[in-house]
């Protein structure tokens, strides 16, 4: 079996399930270990009866982690999910012990392609982590860190369970949204791992956790079937982070600080997602009546004035209709993630 675990609530539901049906379909060996954060995701999770679908409960998982259960009474809730990440790793690497590999994935990821390519990233080694990748002109690698915690791969060995362990107790001590250069949720501590670790590999697969930071530095063809290829390999697995629906019809994409993806990518990628998210939408509806994926609203994703007016002006909102998703700025929201890089360089100037 190849081990994979990931974390959600019924906020997150349609993304964890749509997650798993893209990873049984290009993963036959895939068993996915979820740790259910409230009774409504673990209830249509366990209601799917599904063998390689494994189910942990929070309580479970806090009975067993006595300072996680410590942290989740002191600290925001925000904070406290960035906490479980590294705690439920370590968690299955020594309970599990049939579990010689394991890989953390976001639950907003969405597999297009076979995923043995993040295996063989891992290969022989300890630990893999996966660059975020930024474009040359964004500037947020210091803030946010080299690595992205979307995919993260543990080997069962000394090297790997020390990794996990360190990870834990950083996160126990901290996960504060500071942005301050040191710290951010569970995702800075990363940058320290290749030289306080042995076999650490940086996965150089450009389709693995592809991503709206990073889409705009690479080179994407869409083959006749549908393939997509990213600098001419297949695109595994894309993190669909960020991306909220508004309403019935229209979704935010989060994009305004990368750039606008382009029409035809855009609906190829997100309209597929958007179709496994109703897919899923309708299996979780039959085991918990009245689900539905939660909508934003536009207060919350215009936001305050002034960057409400630019993601209007540049298009981070999308029309869907039929397979297509409608910006209508006719490929001028690529440049977005320039125009904010600019602005904020000079908003740290005049500071």
């Amino acid at each position: 079996m190849n081990h994979y675990c990931t974390y959600f609530d019924r906020g997150y539901l349609a993304q964890g399930v749509a997650l798993w049906r893209s990873l049984g379909r290009h993963d036959a060996a895939a068993q996915l270990t979820v740790l259910a954060l409230d009774a409504e995701a673990a209830r249509v999770l366990r209601g799917f009866g599904e063998e390689r679908l494994r189910v942990l409960d929070l309580a479970e998982l806090l009975a067993t982690e006595v300072e996680l259960a410590a942290v989740q009474a002191t600290r925001p809730r925000t904070e406290f999910i960035f906490a479980l990440t590294p705690c439920l790793v370590r968690h299955l690497l020594a309970t599990e012990h049939k579990i010689q590999r394991l890989v953390y994935l976001d639950a907003d990821l969405f597999f297009f392609a076979d995923a043995a390519p993040i295996w063989r990233e891992l290969g022989g080694n300890s630990v893999l982590i996966t660059p975020h990748r930024y474009p040359a002109w964004h500037d947020d690698l210091a803030r946010y860190g080299r690595f992205n915690v979307g995919v993260v791969g543990f080997r069962r060995d000394a090297e790997g369970r020390l990794c996990a362990d360190w990870w834990r107790e950083q996160c126990l001590a901290s996960t504060a949204l500071t942005g301050d250069g040191e710290r951010f949720g569970d995702q800075k501590y990363l940058d320290a791992w290749p030289a306080k670790f042995s076999g650490v590999a940086e996965c150089a697969h450009a389709g693995i956790n592809t991503a709206p930071w990073n889409w705009a530095r690479h080179r994407f063809a869409i083959a006749a079937d549908g393939a997509v290829a990213v600098d001419g390999t297949p695109l595994v697995v894309f993190h669909f982070a960020q991306f909220k629906r508004i309403s019935a019809a229209w979704f935010d994409s989060g994009q305004l600080e990368y750039g606008i993806m382009p029409w035809r990518l855009r609906s190829r990628l997100y309209g597929e997602y958007v179709a496994a998210l109703e897919r899923a939408e309708a299996q979780i509806r039959a085991l918990l009546p009245g689900f539905a994926l939660p909508r934003r609203g536009w207060r919350a994703s215009l936001g305050a004035w002034h960057l409400a007016l630019l993601r209007i002006f540049w298009g981070q909102f999308w029309w869907r209709t039929g397979a297509h998703l409608i910006a209508g700025r006719l490929g001028l929201g690529r440049f977005s993630g320039h125009a904010m890089a600019w602005y904020r360089r000079r908003q740290r100037r005049r500071k």
